[in-house]
């Protein structure tokens, strides 16, 4: 087993996932690249994570009133869960077709919307597309609810263009006209939710969608160029159809798993980062029948996917999440991931709550002065504390590799562990450098575990580790 062969796997845990112990790379380059790919895309051959387990542990968790313990709950299965992949794909579609806790005023609701997404999000997009339509947190957040025949609200039929499929425009053309948005709108009349139940006790009761076909305009429409008696579920179809729906869902999968691309606004006019790269996606889009499965076997599998390492400023979930799984800390079941919620709140991304319907500004936009700052005390703090199972674990590692160990070792052996980072020479130089001043290190004491987490602080505190 080579050292490119776990750096890869490293690369392929950031991405299609949260990250991995060291532990859990060598046991995965082990079964080789493409076994592990696929191990990924079938979360359903993983046992479900014993989510009952943590209510009993922490009853708190089923309260319906307030957002903190949907985030509290999700944030525990982000860190637990054996099916990476599928909690990956729950995040990629919930920053784009986005549903937030704070105008829904339901958090259950958005709760179940993510549970949609991991069921389906591996799945046919058209599908997502019309379950996300019968979603009842979907229908209230998008003024669905209030789209009547003969008095249409175009919220729903605007985003579903605009955000959710098509965007608005593609080399430097416009996708879609205004009469396009109406006529979408107009096919959407009476998807809405039945009339809630009073609040109980214990907080909301559950949704339920609700199609009134006396409220739904059945007349003639023409959408895209195609005329019909369309409802929502043909509008979905011919949406699949649109070439720039596959170039949007390409451009997405491409931002969200391999590279940053400039933000999504700007897509009209700036072409992708990598063209070839993209149209792959697109032709795997539309030869599959719009199966995600296959497209994102592709990706996982491409050039262009492996080739890509550190090409993206890690989003606060992968800072947090991706630490956590490093340190051990939340391992078993414990209090405090409250205080994980909160720090990638800090870092600028509120799980279940986007800022609004066009998601989170991803790449060099998740990092400012104060976001900045905030990521790197809270890594240098988490990994500089020996206490937690799995910095310990680095150090027995490192240890383990003889009586005594140069700077230069101690320096590379901890960018191995944490996943083949490599640094800049003058980076590194400097590191080894201030590790050298008392010689080789012996590794049978105490000292050496505090020389190894000040190596970790130093090393996660660098402008590099902020990269996935």
């Amino acid at each position: 087993m080579t050292t490119e062969s776990i750096a890869l796997m490293a690369h392929l845990f950031r991405r299609a996932g949260f990250g991995a112990t060291i532990e859990e790379l060598e046991r995965h380059a082990a079964k080789g690249y493409e076994e592990t790919v696929e191990e990924l895309l079938h979360p359903e051959r993983q046992p479900e994570w014993d989510e009952e387990r943590l209510f009993r542990d922490f009853p708190e968790l089923q309260d319906r009133t307030a957002i903190e313990p949907g985030q509290i709950f999700w944030t525990h299965k982000l860190i637990a869960t054996r099916r990476p992949l599928e909690e990956k794909m729950a995040l990629f579609w919930h920053g784009v077709l986005c549903t937030g806790a704070g105008k829904a005023d339901n958090v259950r609701q958005v709760t179940i919307q993510i549970d949609m997404f991991r069921r389906l999000g591996l799945g046919r997009f058209p599908d997502v597309l019309v379950e996300l339509s019968k979603d009842p947190a979907m229908l209230y957040y998008l003024d669905n609810t209030e789209n009547h025949k003969g008095a249409i609200n175009e919220n729903y039929g605007r985003e579903l263009l605009e955000l959710f499929s098509m965007g608005v425009g593609m080399d430097g053309e416009a996708n879609y006209t205004e009469e396009d948005v109406q006529a979408c709108s107009r096919a959407f009349t009476g998807w809405g939710i039945k009339p809630p139940l009073p609040t109980d006790p214990y907080g909301p009761h559950t949704w339920t969608f609700y199609y009134d076909a006396t409220d739904h305009d059945d007349g003639e429409k023409t959408f895209l160029g195609e005329t019909g008696r369309w409802n929502g579920e043909d509008v979905i179809e011919i949406l699949a159809r649109q070439p720039a729906t596959r170039r949007f869902i390409a451009r997405h999968l491409y931002n969200f798993f391999v590279a940053d691309e400039p933000i999504v606004p700007a897509w009209k006019d700036i072409p992708p980062r990598d063209p070839q790269a993209i149209e792959t996606l697109e032709r795997v889009f539309m030869e599959s029948d719009y199966d995600m499965l296959q497209v994102m076997r592709v990706l996982l599998n491409s050039d262009f996917f492996k080739d890509a390492r550190f090409q993206k400023v890690k989003s606060p979930v992968e800072v947090v999440i991706g630490t956590v799984k490093q340190t051990g800390e939340f391992a078993a079941n414990k209090p405090g991931a409250l205080d994980l919620v909160m720090e990638m709140r800090y870092m600028g991304q509120d799980i279940l709550n986007p800022p609004t319907v066009e998601g989170w500004h991803t790449g060099k936009d998740w990092v400012d002065s104060g976001t900045l700052v905030e990521r790197i005390n809270y890594t240098a703090d988490q990994m500089g504390n020996l206490d937690h199972p799995g910095v310990r674990s680095i150090v027995d590692r490192l240890a383990s590799t003889g009586p005594a160990l140069s700077p230069e070792s101690l320096v590379d052996g901890c960018l191995d562990i944490l996943g083949g980072y490599r640094l800049p020479r003058e980076t590194r130089d400097k590191l080894v450098s201030h590790l050298a001043k008392g010689g080789d290190l012996d590794t049978s004491g105490e000292e050496f575990g505090r020389r190894v987490a000040q190596t970790l602080q130093l090393i996660v505190a660098t402008q590099e580790y902020q990269f996935a």
